[in-house]
């Protein structure tokens, strides 16, 4: 057996390097993240390490061990002293092939006892290690091929628990997955909302109760935690997120909310500095709700600023929408979010955004103890899967939506009956 470690960017470039090196029959052993790299621990590049094997061609051993057999054959076996008369001086000349051929079976015994050539009995270990790795390589075929098998047959139980759904609770299950609500979901949401409309009511389900007992399990799942606004008792705000998921705007209407509504007196800071326009927009919200405003560059700028707003009773706080697969700006981000006061924190993201690009964004920030999120541009999608997805996935809290670009309005708390409608839709004929 040939085994081989590799180490890649991705699966896709040791599928490929294991391929030209080991050949199609080869089998993954095992994979697993690694970081290289870097200094002190910083500035680490994530790679993937592949172990591979191939099972060597057991027969390519065959010709060596024949060689070797042939060449102890042909050689003369060495003088061996003893108390015998010595030949006359001619016997060596005037052998012959004949009695050299005659002679070779008496003296194999004395090559065997001290030629150092390999012996039959090295052959016969490297024939058993040989099978010890051909049966290591099956057994892992082996668990291959089960892997595959509980695979399909997982599929398989999904796609009959779908042939035996019921007509209208099938058709809702085909909406949800049109809505992006991932398949694996949406068949569950489905499939519990009708074993418990079947327990409480009985089989025969009619549209539109099927499509009731849909929503009431949205909602279930979109209020595990409370929906939650800005806590009152919250003296700094912050609002974080990936770029261009419209942060800067849902600062300022929020601010002019807690103004006009909450009647308290409002301070804005942004250390958004990678993009000029984001300040001069806060600045002119700023001017138009008559707030301060404060840009900070660092975590000491960030004190200072603090400091010069201390008779302000909230602070709002625009973060910079940096990479979130950057982990330096990952880095400042945590720096400029430690603070000793009272504080409440949003992740910010679009309901346009890929839900694989989401969860992506979450995981990284969800670090930073943030507990709610705040949905943006509802206006720009038909589809609201991904809010389940999310909301399933992570133990955060609805907090607001918004559907527009218009200060102070378009934004609303957050309604999960408003969102298991819009995801269900309405009831057909049967």
């Amino acid at each position: 057996m040939k085994v081989k470690k590799y180490i890649v960017d991705s699966m896709p470039d040791a599928l490929q390097k294991i391929r030209a090196e080991l050949g199609k029959d080869a089998v993954i052993i095992n994979t697993k993240e690694i970081r290289v790299g870097g200094f002190l621990g910083m500035f680490t590049k994530k790679k993937v390490e592949v172990v591979a094997a191939t099972d060597s061609n057991p027969e390519s051993a065959a010709p060596a061990r024949s060689a070797s057999t042939s060449t102890l054959t042909a050689v003369r076996p060495p003088v061996v002293a003893s108390s015998m008369k010595p030949s006359p001086p001619a016997a060596p000349v005037a052998a012959s092939a004949e009695s050299r051929q005659a002679f070779a079976p008496v003296s194999r015994p004395y090559a065997d006892q001290t030629s150092p050539a390999p012996s039959p009995a090295p052959s016969h270990s490297s024939s058993a290690s040989g099978g010890k790795e051909d049966a290591l390589l099956q057994e892992m075929k082996q668990m291959k091929e089960m892997m595959q098998r509980l695979a399909v047959a997982q599929a398989g139980t999904v796609a009959a628990q779908v042939a035996t759904m019921p007509p209208a609770f099938e058709a809702i299950r085909a909406r949800l997955v049109e809505q992006d609500v991932l398949p694996e979901l949406a068949s569950s949401i489905v499939e519990e909302a009708r074993l418990g409309f079947e327990e409480r009511v009985g089989t025969d389900v009619a549209f539109a109760q099927a499509y009731e007992a849909v929503k009431h399990r949205i909602v279930e799942l979109l209020t595990r935690k409370p929906i939650e606004q800005i806590r009152q008792d919250a003296r700094i705000v912050h609002f974080v997120g990936p770029t261009g998921v419209g942060k800067t705007t849902t600062i300022a209407k929020l601010a002019a909310e807690q103004a006009l509504k909450h009647r308290k007196s409002i301070g804005l800071i942004t250390s958004d500095t990678y993009r000029i326009a984001a300040i001069e927009q806060l600045r002119t919200y700023a001017s138009i709700l008559n707030v301060p405003l404060e840009v900070v560059f660092s975590a000491l700028d960030l004190a200072k600023a603090l400091d010069r707003m201390q008779d302000r009773d909230m602070i709002l706080m625009d973060t910079a929408g940096r990479n979130f697969r950057n982990e330096m700006a990952v880095s400042e981000l945590q720096s400029l979010l430690r603070t000793e006061e009272r504080k409440d924190t949003f992740l910010v993201l679009s309901m346009s955004m890929k839900y694989s690009d989401m969860k992506a964004v979450t995981e990284n920030f969800y670090r930073f103890g943030v507990e709610k999120v705040l949905f943006t541009k509802a206006d720009e999608t038909a589809t609201f899967g991904s809010v389940v997805n999310l909301l399933h996935d992570f133990p955060l809290s609805l907090s607001y939506v918004t559907d527009g670009q218009n200060v102070p309005d378009d934004i609303n708390i957050a309604d999960a009956r408003t969102m298991a409608n819009e995801l269900v839709g309405e009831p057909h004929d049967e």
